[in-house]
């Protein structure tokens, strides 16, 4: 089970010098506010090394934390999040291919 759930769209900020924006999200289902604060800690973490080289200027992204995001290793989230780049089309469309697992 993935620790993250990726959304992208594209924004409003295609001409702007903004770049990208990305947003975060830790639903109560994960747990009380210290374990919600420290998954979004972790993810904005694994975002910032993974969107800042990967990621496509004129989208909008959303960072979705699941219950494994605590559980999972740096490293398994930075794999999550590359996976999950892997399956948006530079066009923000989800693409229908496979992507191993490593």
């Amino acid at each position: 089970m993935p620790g993250l759930v990726l959304q992208a769209a594209f924004g409003n900020n295609k001409e702007s010098s903004l770049g990208k924006r990305i947003g975060y999200t830790v639903s109560r289902k994960v747990g009380k506010a210290v374990i919600r604060n420290k998954a979004r800690r972790r993810l904005k973490s694994v975002a910032s090394d993974v969107l800042t080289k990967d990621g496509v200027k004129s989208l909008d992204y959303v960072v979705i934390g699941r219950a494994g995001t605590i559980t999972r290793t740096y490293d398994q989230l930075v794999r999550d999040m590359q996976m999950a780049i892997d399956k948006i089309d530079k066009s923000g469309q989800l693409i229908k291919k496979k992507v191993k697992n490593g």
